[in-house]
């Protein structure tokens, strides 16, 4: 008995601080809306917990984790910490999330992310094919489809 006990503690706990993540990366998430914090977000390296969010098992913590980079990255500034830590391969694994706004997300940061210096690895035919797939689904997400066309009409289609 008092074994189960000790294991189920554990278990609570470990739930709890799980829990406790997400929610702070849920808020971070939410105060990369505004420009105002973008200075403290690099400052304290919050765009590198977002992108180690999204390295998680944890669905959840992926989905606040590239909800926070596609917030924050309509800045050039965060946009460049993002790129320069190797982000852009983990936004683009995003894409094949079974999370609707996980993807959402990650369409919402591509187009943002995308520029001169990181269209090589931006617009690489299997990206271009997973956007395109997305852009032809507009009556099952028309979400997916305005976003990837968007995204195909800026950056592939000028």
């Amino acid at each position: 008995m008092f074994c189960t006990l000790d294991i189920t503690e554990k278990v609570q706990k470990l739930s709890y601080s799980i829990e406790s993540k997400e929610k702070i990366v849920a808020n971070l998430a939410n105060f990369a809306y505004d420009p105002y914090n973008y200075a403290f977000m690099r400052q304290l390296n919050i765009l590198e917990l977002f992108l180690d969010c999204i390295t998680e098992p944890n669905e959840r913590l992926i989905e606040f984790g590239i909800g926070g980079i596609c917030n924050s990255c309509v800045d050039p500034a965060n946009a460049s910490v993002i790129t320069q830590c190797g982000g852009i391969p983990l936004v683009v694994q995003c894409l094949s999330s079974p999370v609707r706004n996980t993807v959402n997300y990650a369409l919402g940061a591509l187009y943002y992310l995308c520029n001169p210096s990181t269209k090589k690895e931006i617009l690489r035919p299997d990206v271009l094919r997973v956007i395109g797939d997305y852009a032809t689904v507009g009556a099952v997400n028309s979400s997916f489809n305005n976003l990837a066309n968007t995204f195909l009409d800026k950056h592939v289609n000028p």
